[in-house]
């Protein structure tokens, strides 16, 4: 019985419209992976590009399944704070959707913040994508971006990672 109720809750909860979600919040969400900016210089930059898949074509391009989409940043250093200065999303025709962040945010070492776009929301459609900038004071090892799809149509569930690809190797300034 408890099992059928937390799938009820489960579905119940995801089948709110993309209107009624909201609106993502990293610095409440995500006090626990934020640390304070660092004062020093920041030193170190780079950026990555994450494909993002909130709708594919299936069955000859005849159906279309939608998915949702978790993009997670991952600090991979064990001693530094990494430094988020924006966190974009983007349709299959480059228009920008949504901007995450108001101001940069730190994440503490070993850190992650996410972003859920939940599959009603297709807004950004077959090609869509985030842009992720970075920052840190000094050498550190780069952060782990990746997207995480799920999805599903009739019995059939689906669940696929894209990669985030680095659109600018980490440089100094």
């Amino acid at each position: 019985m408890r099992i059928v109720l937390w799938l009820i809750a489960l579905l119940g909860a995801s089948a709110l419209p993309a209107a009624a979600q909201s609106k993502v919040n990293i610095e409440q969400n995500f006090a626990d992976s934020l640390t304070a900016l660092p004062k020093e210089e920041l030193a170190v930059a780079g950026g990555f590009y994450v494909p993002a898949y909130s709708s594919v074509a299936m069955s000859q391009g005849k159906l279309r399944v939608d998915f949702s989409v978790t993009l997670s940043v991952h600090n991979a250093s064990e001693t530094q704070p990494l430094v988020v200065k924006r966190i974009a999303y983007f349709d299959t025709a480059g228009k920008q959707v949504e901007s995450y962040l108001k101001a940069p945010v730190a994440l503490r070492p070993l850190a992650t913040v996410s972003i859920f776009i939940p599959t009603d929301d297709v807004r950004g459609g077959t090609g869509a994508n985030f842009l992720v900038d970075w920052a840190a004071t000094g050498e550190i090892a780069e952060p782990v971006v990746e997207a995480l799809m799920v999805g599903g149509v009739a019995n059939a569930h689906y669940a696929f990672i894209s990669q985030g690809r680095p659109t600018r190797t980490a440089t100094k300034k």
